[in-house]
């Protein structure tokens, strides 16, 4: 039995190519119930919910698994550590599936790159008024906190949980785009001139996650972008192209 740890839509591409080996079963695992949604057009048993290392040990037993197929969201960073903890100590095989970075790509020379949110925060305060926050909702709660002065425009998915926890933080109807993306450069431009956008904070989520195009809108517009960069972990076993689970599974 396989695990497979989801939250990315890459994460529903390996479950469709394990779905063509009628020989192998597996449990998706996601943590919203936005994510069931999506995870139960594909998999036929899906666990909802966050998990602790503690849980997921329980689960591993119970279920028999013995393969860990993490394609959790590149900034995921505790799901990950905790599959490797669970993987190592159980004695299972563990990979990673991870998007491909794709910073070194970027030649546009008004970037700023860092690796934590506080320090995102604290560039953009400096060099803007209207800031557009383009790393979903997961750290708002920080961002609002370390940037309190200043306009916040924040793209979200378009769930009640969501935009309710955006309302909770202060923020209102100017403040949230709720889409789902990924975006194309000319609506991202787009959104950055009706905002009037100063400064971008964004991640490195990689192609699936429209990084890029996120980029791309601001080097057109001459805006700033802040990038947040992925933790890095030593993974023991990592794979970048969604077509080479084939050989893992």
């Amino acid at each position: 039995m396989i695990l497979v740890f989801g939250g990315t839509s890459d994460s529903l591409e390996i479950c469709d190519k394990i779905n063509k080996r009628s020989n192998l079963d597996y449990i998706l695992s996601v943590t919203t119930n936005y994510g069931e949604d999506l995870a139960r057009k594909i998999a036929k048993e899906v666990i909802v919910g966050k998990l602790s290392k503690e849980d997921m040990i329980n689960f591993i037993k119970e279920k028999n698994i013995d393969k860990i197929i993490d394609a959790t969201h590149p900034y995921a960073i505790e799901v990950s550590k905790n599959a490797m903890e669970c993987a190592k100590e159980l004695n299972l095989d563990y990979t990673r599936y991870e998007r491909k970075s794709l910073i070194e790509e970027i030649a546009y020379e008004n970037k700023y790159i860092v690796t934590s949110t506080e320090e995102a925060c604290k560039i953009a305060r400096e060099n803007g008024n209207n800031i557009f926050i383009g790393t979903g909702s997961k750290n708002l709660p920080q961002i609002v906190d370390y940037i309190p002065d200043r306009n916040l425009i924040v793209r979200v998915l378009p769930t009640s949980e969501v935009i309710l926890s955006c309302e909770n933080l202060g923020l209102n109807a100017d403040n949230i785009i709720a889409m789902k993306g990924p975006f194309s450069q000319e609506i991202n431009e787009e959104f950055y001139k009706h905002y009037n956008i100063d400064i971008v904070i964004t991640k490195e989520s990689g192609i699936a996650g429209g990084f890029l195009e996120k980029v791309d809108a601001c080097e057109t517009l001459n805006i700033p972008v802040v990038i947040i960069q992925r933790e890095m972990l030593p993974y023991p076993k990592v794979i970048n192209d969604v077509n080479d689970i084939d050989q893992i599974i």
